[in-house]
C-alpha cells in the first residue's frame, strides 16, 4: 500500500506517494533524479548518502522517506546559488583539492553544511571525529580537512565571531 506524503526538497515542494519501506535514498536518486545522493554501503555506515533533514546530517539510505513528511531535504543540488554558482563550501573543497574520484564528496558537503550551520569554531581534531562516519578511500582526508577548517574559519569569521 503506498503513502502520500508532503516534504520540502531543496526548497521545492513535494508530493509523492511512496511504499512505507522506500529510503529517502531511493526516493532522491532513483524517483527525483538527485543523483549527487550517492549509493554506497546502504547500512548507514560510508556516509556516501548523507542528506540533510530539517538541518541535521542523516545517511538517506537507512532512513525512510515515510519519516521526511512535513520535513525539508537538502542535497548538493539544493545548494547552487541562483545563478548556478557553487556555494562557499564546494568551492573551498575544490579551492583545498579535497576532491579526487569524488564519490564521498557530496556527503561530506553536506556534513560541512551541518557542521558550518552550528556557528561553531571547531579544531582540525574536531572536525576529524565530525566527519568520522565518512569514508574516502581516495584522499587521506588531509585536503578535506583543510576545506572543512577554512570554511569553518571563514563562517565563523564573516558572523562577526572573531
Amino acid at each position: 500500500m503506498l503513502n502520500v506524503i508532503k516534504m520540502k526538497v531543496n526548497g521545492k515542494e513535494v508530493e509523492l506517494a511512496v511504499d512505507p519501506r522506500e529510503s529517502l535514498l531511493d526516493t532522491l536518486r532513483d524517483r527525483l533524479g538527485l543523483t549527487s545522493v550517492k549509493r554506497g554501503c546502504e547500512v548507514g555506515e560510508c556516509g556516501a548518502c548523507t542528506v540533510l533533514v530539517d538541518g541535521e546530517a542523516i545517511d538517506s539510505c537507512i532512513y525512510l522517506t515515510m519519516w521526511a513528511q512535513g520535513r525539508s531535504v537538502l542535497t548538493v543540488e539544493g545548494l547552487k546559488g541562483p545563478n548556478g554558482e557553487l556555494s562557499p563550501i564546494q568551492q573551498a573543497f575544490i579551492d583545498e583539492a579535497a576532491v579526487q574520484c569524488g564519490f564521498c564528496t557530496p556527503g561530506l558537503i553536506m556534513s560541512a553544511v551541518e557542521i558550518v550551520g552550528t556557528g561553531k569554531r571547531y579544531n582540525r581534531e574536531e572536525l576529524r571525529k565530525l566527519i568520522s562516519g565518512h569514508l574516502c578511500r581516495c584522499t587521506g582526508y588531509e585536503n578535506i580537512l583543510n576545506a572543512m577548517e577554512r570554511i569553518v574559519e571563514e563562517t565563523y569569521r564573516a558572523v562577526g565571531k572573531e
